[in-house]
């Protein structure tokens, strides 16, 4: 059977790929210290629980617009306004399953062969496969770890044509944990306004800020910027919702309807119970974010602490989502009990194999000299980990 091309130009997801060998591995009864996994090990708040017992018990199981309900809508719209302040009416918000059905509904709407969007280096895997399953190019900006991932308007302009579409703002960014100052989105709107581009802000991360960091969303910076800006995010990271699989969308109306059309011919509405348990996240989940971020900061604290300490790595400290994303590049080219580690990939293979620790090699975000960690588990597993990592390092020759 011939397949399409579009087929061929990705590769599964690295890191559900990482996460499942590392399940599978746990499932035979290996001892895995699994940093792979981008989902936080926080149970979802009982009142979000509540919420969608509630609606069983109550015959909430049939199908729902397929844009999402207007109660979850409305506590969206009600949710920008307060944290963004940028004000939204429903036919402009699109509730789909996961911000990555958010992305993958907007690169159905917007892009098409010969268009080209604009993608900072270190990126999160989808971005970029996303883009080449819409006929689109990725354009890759590469920033620099020395200057804490920076992004600079003037040199990003400089890859600017008349096929760029889009530019993508991932902040606090996955899989570095950085964050952009309202100087450097002030400085992309003006681009973004001036060479007539859309903005895509991928704000999934907002609440998890640390050492007083603070989130602006670049749809703040007026309505023209608005107007060009569309907002992804969603209820799985800030609540611990990973499996209720509800995204978001928010930006002009012309777009978003274009990206409710195609998603009322391929999912049709996200699950109807995890809908309404999103209201429910939304109305009333702040104090439980509050405390995982807390218990987050503690083990970012300790985990980027271990690593620093340990030979041949460095780590910048992420203001930032919940990852560490340490430069591994002096331990590249030693020797390991199978050979040389030239790559990532062998060194997160090494570390999977002879230590069982499983982490996501960079290549995929953009790398060739980091791997990824998550510190989004438990400190007995953060300090089970560091010990073997140390170990493994120590052990290449």
């Amino acid at each position: 059977m011939k397949l399409a091309a579009r087929a061929g130009r990705i590769t599964p997801s690295p890191t559900l790929a990482m996460a499942a060998t590392a399940k599978a591995m746990a499932a035979r009864g290996i001892d895995v210290a699994d940093f792979s996994s981008g989902e936080p090990d926080f149970d979802t708040p009982d009142p979000v629980k509540a919420a969608a017992e509630a609606a069983i018990r109550a015959g909430f199981t049939k199908y729902t617009p397929s844009s999402g309900i207007d109660e979850l809508r409305q506590a969206i719209i009600d949710k920008l306004q307060t944290d963004q302040g940028v004000r939204y009416e429903k036919s402009q918000v699109l509730v789909s399953c996961g911000a990555k059905h958010s992305l993958y509904n907007l690169a159905e709407a917007l892009l098409e062969a010969g268009d080209e969007v604009i993608i900072p280096v270190p990126f999160w895997v989808s971005y970029a496969d996303q883009t080449l399953l819409n006929d689109a190019t990725p354009v890759l900006f590469p920033t620099r770890e020395d200057e804490g991932y920076a992004i600079d308007a003037q040199e990003l302009e400089r890859l600017v044509t008349p096929r760029t579409k889009a530019i993508v703002v991932n902040s606090p960014c996955n899989p570095t944990g950085a964050t952009y100052d309202r100087g450097t989105l002030e400085r992309l709107a003006e681009l973004a306004l001036r060479r007539d581009l859309l903005l895509i802000s991928d704000e999934i991360y907002e609440k998890i800020l640390y050492d007083g960091a603070t989130h602006t969303s670049i749809a703040s910076l007026g309505p023209e910027v608005a107007a060009r800006t569309v907002i992804i995010n969603g209820v799985s990271k800030a609540y611990a919702m990973t499996g209720w699989r509800i995204g978001y969308a928010a930006g002009p109306k012309d777009l978003l309807t274009a990206m409710a059309n195609i998603q009322s011919q391929s999912t049709s509405n996200p699950c109807s119970i995890s809908q309404k348990a999103a209201v429910a996240a939304l109305r009333h989940g702040g104090a439980f974010t509050q405390t995982m971020v807390m218990e987050f900061d503690r083990r970012r604290r300790c985990m980027i602490e271990r690593l620093n300490a340990m030979p041949g790595v460095h780590c910048s400290k992420p203001t930032g989502a919940f990852y560490a994303f340490p430069n591994v590049s002096e331990l590249l080219g030693r020797q390991g009990p199978k050979g040389t580690i030239a790559t990532p990939t062998d060194l997160a293979n090494y570390l999977l194999q002879e230590f069982q620790v499983a982490v996501v090699p960079g290549e995929p975000f953009g790398s060739a000299h980091h791997i990824r960690l998550s510190y989004a588990t438990s400190m007995e597993t953060i300090l089970r980990g560091m010990d073997r990592l140390d170990t493994a390092f120590r052990q290449l020759t």
